[in-house]
């Protein structure tokens, strides 16, 4: 699994590695890497790494390393995403890393306003704001922690703000000196799970209230948007990760509150085909006390949450679904 080498690759220092995971992203990761290219930051690498695409991707990946000697192009063998995050930090050679999605994109800004955080606060870690882009619409989401210690913060991603790796410089450094890896065999919240492990440890943390990250929504995420006999067991999979990696902590309860809220509310919303009402409840009765202690969620939800629980989840689905419809309505007319 070598990397891509080209003539003409000069030994300057690395600041910041880029890791692109792909797979089968050949409609939008030119966008994606055009949108590094144009960066006013330029000591960098970018590290692609080809996860088993079975599209033009790799070849795209290769195209580009041809043409610019700061992109390498690797190929491996199809392991899933956090494997592929996990190679890019290995293979890695930058003073600090940071991950970009292949169907999204970041402003030109963005590596060198962070670097300049990274200086002067001599931080391990730089948090940015962020943009979540759908169909004809942008929000912007502020990732504005309560506290800059690294174990509140870790509260602070356990129950509001995003895990994405996405929006974080983070020093090369830190993965080594406390034996952080991306799990294998999960396919989300692989993240969150590495911010977490980070977060238990005395690491300088720093924030900066500006938004260069363009998150694409659109068509995103398709594990979360399915159900089917797996679905539960693969949850439960990653409930048990996370409990393993959050079992000496002190965010222990809240965060599994907040894993089983992840999916309960997976299986309400994307369960309808799999679930009838008696077998919700056989699934999830027991899940009731999280959602009432729950206080992140809005009420209206653990409501619907609730009701599902305790046997109703087919009527309160359609309910739920015909308040949603209703609401798009009234917003249009």
């Amino acid at each position: 699994m070598p990397r891509i080498r080209y003539q003409g690759e000069k030994n300057t220092p690395i600041k910041i590695s880029i890791i692109v995971p792909v797979y089968n992203a050949g409609s939008t990761i030119k966008r994606c890497i055009d949108s590094i290219l144009h960066q006013t930051f330029s000591d960098f690498e970018v590290l692609l790494i080809d996860d088993g695409s079975n599209d033009n991707s790799g070849l795209l990946c290769n195209s580009y390393a041809k043409k610019d000697n700061r992109i390498h192009a690797y190929h491996k063998q199809n392991g899933g995403v956090s494997s592929a995050r996990q190679w890019g930090i290995e293979h890695s050679q930058g003073d600090y890393t940071i991950h970009v999605d292949p169907d999204d994109w970041i402003e030109p800004l963005m590596l060198e306003r962070l670097y300049q955080i990274a200086l002067i606060e001599n931080s391990d870690m730089v948090i940015c704001d962020f943009y979540e882009n759908g169909k004809n619409k942008q929000k912007y989401l502020s990732q504005k922690p309560t506290s800059l210690n690294a174990k509140e913060l870790l509260i602070d991603v356990l129950t509001h703000l995003h895990g994405s790796c996405c929006n974080k410089l983070i020093r090369r450094e830190c993965y080594q000196k406390y034996n952080v890896q991306f799990p294998l065999g999960i396919n989300y919240c692989e993240d969150q799970y590495v911010i977490i492990a980070l977060l238990q440890h005395p690491i300088k943390v720093s924030y900066l209230p500006e938004a260069f990250y363009h998150y694409e929504n659109t068509d995103k995420n398709s594990l979360s948007r399915t159900y089917n006999e797996r679905t539960y067991e693969y949850d439960l999979n990653v409930y048990r990760i996370f409990e393993d990696l959050l079992k000496d902590s002190d965010g222990y309860n809240i965060g599994m509150r907040m894993k089983r809220m992840d999916i309960i509310s997976r299986a309400f919303n994307f369960g309808y085909n799999y679930y009838s009402s008696s077998k919700f409840k056989h699934y999830f009765y027991d899940y009731r006390y999280s959602i009432l202690h729950c206080n992140t969620y809005p009420l209206y939800e653990r409501f619907f949450l609730f009701c599902s629980c305790i046997g109703l989840y087919k009527p309160t689905y359609k309910v739920f679904m015909f308040l949603v419809s209703l609401k798009s309505l009234l917003r249009f007319s």
